[in-house]
């Protein structure tokens, strides 16, 4: 039994990795070994989460424990009291050099306060999207690649998209705005003005960038059932927008999309 106060535990399934001993300092531009494509490593460890002395440094340090490699990556967080989760998949062919891709999971739910809502099932999806300007056709891309994704669930599934798109209005009009079957919830809601930008440079400073950029980047995409009970939104919110007392920055340079 652990105590109160070092109460944050992981449990990572890792890649096969290879010997510590022999790995370079994280710090250090030598190529590192890969692990056996075949093994996997459990990892279990108690990170002390909530002392929060040199939580940056130690963070860090974890960071390299877990992933050697430091490239993009989603996840998807279920609260297991409410949903089942059936199945996860991710897609690999969007066309990316930053080795993006979307992560898929079907689920249903499991208890509700709602018993239309017991057993319902629900595909949720998420993808971090081409990043700057120049890479347009490649995010437009993407975009196609996710609305195909989206239409091809089952019909008695509703489906709810929602990440860092990167996406211009420009880009969406590109395409011939949304397809019939798809709704933009901010758009549906009637575009209220105060969740209108996700990445803020005017109000949110932790880039310190020299132009006031403000964009819509971060977007959440519907597609209802076909057949069965259906998901409806009923409001939408910015969350993220208290600087943190300690440093006095912002949680991230997006706001999360509530």
């Amino acid at each position: 039994p652990h105590t109160w106060s070092s109460s944050v535990h992981l449990l990572c399934l890792l890649p096969k990795q290879p010997d510590q001993s022999s790995q370079s300092s994280p710090d250090e531009d030598k190529p590192k070994k890969k692990g056996d494509p075949n093994k996997r490593s459990l990892l279990t460890w108690n990170i002390d989460g909530l002392d929060l002395n040199d939580i940056k440094e130690r963070l860090s340090r974890l960071l390299d424990y877990l992933i050697n490699d430091r490239s993009y990556f989603t996840a998807i967080l279920l609260r297991k009291s409410r949903v089942q989760l059936l199945e996860s998949s991710i897609v690999n062919d969007l066309t990316t050099e930053m080795r993006r891709n979307l992560l898929m999971l079907h689920m249903q739910i499991s208890s509700y306060d709602s018993v239309s809502f017991l057993g319902h099932p629900l595909c949720v999806m998420t993808s971090h999207m081409q990043s700057m300007k120049p890479k347009s056709l490649e995010r437009q891309n993407q975009l196609r690649t996710e609305w195909k994704t989206m239409r091809e669930q089952p019909q008695d599934n509703s489906v709810i998209f929602g990440g860092d798109t990167n996406l211009r209005d420009w880009e969406v009009k590109n395409q011939g705005g949304l397809p019939e079957s798809i709704c933009d919830v901010w758009e549906s809601l009637g575009q209220p003005e105060d969740c209108r930008y996700t990445w803020d440079c005017v109000t949110n400073d932790n880039n310190d960038l020299p132009f006031p950029t403000r964009l819509r980047f971060d977007r959440i995409f519907l597609r209802q059932a076909g057949k069965g009970s259906k998901v409806s939104p009923d409001g939408i919110t910015l969350v993220g927008l208290e600087r943190l007392n300690d440093c006095q920055r912002f949680t991230s340079d997006h706001w999360g999309l509530l």
